[in-house]
């Protein structure tokens, strides 16, 4: 792909092509596609939850997604030519990519965002703007993506073939230019995949985490007070707060373990601002704490009373999105407090 400026008088000025990988490691052209997931795929954007994460055959996936569906999409990039050995290679990853469940890919993505609140579906469904009466099933299938800065035609053939065999597999080729100023310019183009197609323990690198100074900078005014307060009681009470990279979580130390309760985000996060319980059965109370279903429904009961919170999957939130009362923080806090009294008097599972 060639491209031009247009210089005074209307004449075309073409901007200089140059190699990508003479000046960049492949984690810079990973860094840019992790920071914009919205035009890699021709159906557009995507979740990312993991990079490089650990295969069960120890190999590294540059990036791992979902797309709006819920499906798992296996990224591979590569700054020059694509080897022949590239599809053989994402296909291994794909294979790997079925055998994840929810619950898996659930975990990827809290390492990832440094987070271990994170609920996956909740998280889709805000990211994509999902209507709660619409299902999503996660992972039924598995789809491709290989980037580079020339798609051979070695893969381009077979990666047709396989879309036509119905695997999805889409390739991007991308061409990078330098103007006179030195400003970089990246376009890119879908070589496969514009066309209709018939159709164990996992490491993941990690989003930089967040300061307190930081989260409170990005909360807005009504936020502010409510965060205070709730900060103001780990402190007081010695909560742990495990910082992630929108937000923070505050735990409950069992025996060394630390127990969440709740979870804060501020408004930019895909969670808003708000308050997010962490009692529900997915590395919650159930799953820790030698606590029985009825008495978890209980303590969720006791939040809603407060009229503060609303539904969210299996867990509740609390929008802080207007100036809360006095009262309405009290009830708030008075309701943490509460609900790590019952966590310390059942402790943990043997």
């Amino acid at each position: 792909m060639r491209l031009f400026s247009i210089e005074e008088g209307g004449k075309f000025k073409e901007f200089v092509k140059i190699s990508f990988q003479c000046n960049y490691e492949e984690a810079v052209l990973e860094e840019w596609l992790d920071n914009n997931p919205d035009d890699i795929v021709e159906d557009g954007k995507l979740l990312i939850v993991g990079r490089q994460v650990t295969t069960n055959l120890g190999n590294i996936i540059d990036l791992l997604a979902v797309d709006r569906q819920g499906d798992v999409v296996v990224l591979e990039l590569k700054r020059g030519r694509t080897p022949r050995e590239t599809l053989a290679q994402s296909l291994e990853y794909a294979s790997f990519a079925e055998t994840l469940d929810g619950e898996q890919i659930e975990s990827i993505l809290r390492l990832y965002m440094n987070d271990e609140g994170i609920n996956l579906t909740e998280y889709h469904r805000q990211y994509f703007n999902i209507c709660n009466d619409e299902a999503i099933s996660f992972n039924k299938n598995q789809r491709i993506v290989i980037i580079g800065q020339v798609i051979t035609d070695e893969i381009r053939q077979t990666s047709s073939f396989l879309r036509n065999k119905g695997i999805r597999v889409t390739c991007i080729e991308f061409s990078f230019f330098e103007t006179k100023s030195g400003e970089h310019l990246l376009s890119h183009d879908i070589v496969v995949g514009k066309e209709p197609s018939r159709i164990s323990h996992i490491n993941s690198g990690s989003l930089p985490v967040v300061s307190k100074k930081e989260f409170f900078e990005l909360l807005n005014q009504d936020g502010k007070p409510v965060f205070k307060r709730i900060l103001e009681l780990a402190e007081s009470h010695a909560y742990p707060i495990h910082w992630g990279t929108k937000g923070f979580s505050l735990n409950v130390n069992v025996n060394e373990m630390h127990i969440p309760i709740c979870f804060g985000y501020p408004p930019g996060s895909v969670f808003k601002q708000s308050v997010y319980t962490g009692l529900g059965r997915r590395g919650g109370l159930l799953s820790k704490i030698n606590i029985s279903e009825d008495e978890v429904e209980s303590v969720l009961s006791t939040a809603q009373r407060t009229g503060l919170f609303q539904k969210a999957g299996n867990e509740l939130k609390c929008v802080i999105n207007r100036n809360f009362s006095e009262d309405d923080i009290d009830s708030l806090i008075n309701w943490i407090d509460n609900v790590a009294g019952t966590i310390q008097n059942f402790g943990l599972k043997e």
